[in-house]
């Protein structure tokens, strides 16, 4: 086993449970990788939604059919399963915070260089190699804090890392509203992409102000396994690896199928303006805010196996809800908004602490990095799928597909340990 059960490290207070519990427990080194993190989880997810959110605009320029849109995410998805996977052998070999600065600067050059695409062709290779850094940053982040957090706050803690991605989908919304607004659609999905250029801040305040936590990266520099995929395919590892793969397609799936065609749903076949399709999104992101956190707290106080099974039946319900309402009811469209995203980002607060927890030190990079980014490629065709039936089905009909995913993380769960409490070691 990989981890042990521990109490409390020394200095944590046992009754110290108040809301910012979690940030006092890091201590100032480890709320410096909080923040880090946070904005890079943040603003890898302004860069990803720079793409849905302007997908009529690039599906209207290039004269793409549904099918042909819907390729542009998943080879997104797909290449980051690559990005993914090297950025967590990157984090067990040089360290957590350079690896993370190498996958922001990654992602935030495609994602401008997309802005300047002149065909359809290069905009799908541009977008490709978004992926590579898209898909190292959360793991390499997430796992940057886990390692600084204590087993009792460490839900929590990485909960509050997974809200960063509501913030960076807000800060989108925001930020297409406004481009829309202004100028003709024409020019303002190029003028999304180039706003991706924002990362670049973000990496002088990590370079300046983050370090690896001292322990773990201790551990990891003295292991001759550090950074090996043979490792993590072991006798005492392979069946973790191959469950672990299959939890992160299903609820990576269901949510890649939601995030990509929610807002081209709600425009073509709810008939809605840029403004209303903001107003709606607003519900959707402030459910997703509020779910990331209370999904972090659960994580704790249910289990992580509990928390992803509880909100995975209740996605999976939401988007049967939310795809049959009649039309003109776009009130109750409206309302059913928040508990979608509540529930479909509440499911992903558990995964940090979950991941990390399965993998020891000198492997938890690999791991991680491989397990979430694999499963979010193999989840990636689950969007494409859903735009090839979209032109028979409409795309309301299509999205009940999302679905499946969620059914399939709940019986992954079953070749999983509970890992709640563990110490990292």
């Amino acid at each position: 086993m990989s981890t042990t059960q521990t109490q409390p490290k020394q200095g944590e207070r046992p009754e110290d449970t108040g809301a910012f519990a979690f940030l006092r427990a890091l201590g100032p080194r480890g709320r410096r990788a909080f923040a880090g993190a946070f904005g890079g989880y943040a603003l890898d997810s302004y860069d990803f939604f720079t793409l849905p959110l302007s997908m009529v605009a690039i599906a209207a320029f290039f004269s793409l059919d549904s099918g042909r849109t819907g390729l542009l995410t998943t080879v997104t998805l797909v290449v980051s399963a690559v990005g993914g996977a090297l950025a967590g052998v990157l984090a067990d070999r040089i360290g957590r915070v350079r690896a993370l600065m190498i996958t922001v600067i990654t992602y935030a050059l495609f994602t401008v260089l997309c802005g300047f695409a002149p065909n359809y062709e290069t905009l799908l290779v541009f977008r490709a190699l978004q992926g590579l850094g898209f898909g190292g940053e959360w793991a390499v982040g997430a796992i940057l804090v886990a390692e600084y957090a204590t087993a009792r706050h460490r839900g929590r803690t990485l909960g509050a890392i997974q809200s960063a991605w509501a913030a960076g989908w807000a800060l989108a919304v925001i930020v297409y509203t406004l481009v829309f607004q202004f100028l003709d659609a024409d020019t303002a999905w190029r003028v999304m992409f180039w706003t991706g250029a924002l990362p670049a801040l973000l990496v002088i305040y990590v370079r300046r102000n983050v370090s690896d936590a001292p322990e773990a990266a201790e551990r990891r520099r003295a292991s001759s396994d550090r950074g090996s995929f043979s490792a993590i395919f072991r006798q005492d590892l392979a069946r973790t690896t191959l469950f672990a793969v299959l939890l992160s397609t299903g609820v990576q799936g269901g949510y890649y199928t939601l995030a990509t065609w929610v807002p081209t749903y709600l425009k073509t076949e709810r008939g809605l303006t840029v403004v209303g399709t903001g107003g709606y999104l607003t519900f959707l992101i402030s459910g997703a805010f509020i779910g990331y956190l209370t999904g972090g707290y659960l994580t704790d106080v249910l289990g992580r196996k509990k928390n992803i099974a509880l909100f995975a039946v209740l996605s999976a319900a939401c988007i049967l809800a939310y795809t049959n309402i009649p039309s003109g009811a776009d009130g109750l469209l409206l309302v059913l908004g928040f508990p979608l995203g509540f529930c479909m980002s509440a499911i992903f607060s558990g995964f940090g602490s979950f991941l990390a927890e399965l993998y020891p030190t000198a492997v938890r990079g690999t791991g991680q990095g491989f397990t979430y980014n694999t499963g979010r490629a193999v989840g990636a065709f689950f969007p494409t799928l859903v735009g090839f039936l979209a032109d028979s089905w409409g795309v309301g009909g299509a999205l009940v597909f999302g679905a499946v995913g969620y059914g399939l993380a709940v019986v992954a769960l079953l070749g999983l340990p509970e890992t709640r409490g563990r110490e990292l070691v």
